[in-house]
């Protein structure tokens, strides 16, 4: 599956590409291995990364959380080995979790939670 992952190419930014443009927030982020699209993870209200799967064809991601250096595999539902990227390896680290610092509501947990209902 080495044309699911190039790892030249850098991540598309430090928070979710979609989010970003639109306001949004996110719970965690993941990076596109083979393009490097920063998404928001299926935790998150949106779930860009896997949308940005769904429409790119692209089924591995790697965490984008500092310290998380695993992959999945969104076609086989599975973890799956992977190289290094090209750097940054995640978001920045003084950054929240959920973020970005200033967007997130004061009320993030209830609405995940009302989403899951």
């Amino acid at each position: 599956m080495a044309e699911a992952v190039d790892p030249s190419v850098p991540p598309s930014g430090t928070g979710c590409v979609e989010c970003d443009a639109a306001g949004g927030w996110w719970v965690h982020l993941r990076r596109c291995a083979a393009c490097g699209h920063i998404g928001c993870c299926d935790d998150s209200l949106m779930r860009h990364a896997a949308a940005h799967w769904r429409s790119s064809g692209h089924p591995i991601i790697r965490s984008f959380e500092p310290g998380e250096d695993w992959f999945w595999d969104y076609q086989t539902n599975q973890y799956y080995d992977g190289p290094d990227l090209a750097p940054p390896e995640s978001r920045p680290s003084e950054e929240t979790t959920p973020g970005p610092r200033g967007r997130v509501p004061s009320d993030w947990v209830e609405i995940l939670r009302s989403r899951a209902d």
